[in-house]
């Protein structure tokens, strides 16, 4: 017999670019501060390059480019929320994602989280809209990210680590 699924969940709401990102809390591995990334080239706007993470090259992604958010009056970004991959691709074990501030833990069930989709294409790397409680937040479509970052940052060529 299967266990029950969790009535609630653990996640973080995590200040990006303007939107809050909403993210189970196991999905995040590290916040760390944001070091100088590596520019790639050819690459869209939103992948700001790759940093150094415990022997890895991570890609930073900028969420302010993907939903277009405006940053005025927006903290300037000083750390990065290190997720976990969800593409089980061994030279992609982790993805970044630029942040203000510090991730806020939070408790979830079925009646705290709202949708609140408007029926509009939603953008690239957005998988929904919703209302946590008094907060609009986004849930990223992290494997579509990893899905496109993935050709472009020609891990073929990258040393592949043990997970730390």
């Amino acid at each position: 017999m299967s266990e029950p699924l969790p009535r609630e969940i653990r996640c973080l709401l995590i200040p990006s670019g303007g939107v809050r990102l909403l993210l189970p809390n196991a999905s995040v591995a590290e916040v760390i501060t944001l070091t100088k990334p590596e520019v790639v080239q050819d690459t869209p706007e939103w992948l700001l390059g790759r940093i150094a993470y415990r022997g890895w090259k991570l890609p930073l992604i900028s969420f302010a480019h993907i939903v277009n958010a405006d940053e005025e009056g927006a903290p300037a970004a000083s750390r990065v929320a290190v997720l976990k991959a969800l593409g089980n691709h061994p030279k992609l074990p982790f993805i970044a994602v630029l942040t203000q501030g510090f991730p806020r833990l939070t408790t979830l069930n079925a009646e705290l989280l709202l949708p609140t989709h408007d029926g509009n294409d939603l953008p690239f790397g957005v998988r929904a809209q919703v209302l946590v409680r008094d907060d609009t937040a986004i849930i990223p479509d992290l494997e579509a990210l990893e899905a496109t970052v993935t050709p472009l940052l020609a891990l073929d060529d990258v040393e592949v680590h043990e997970a730390i």
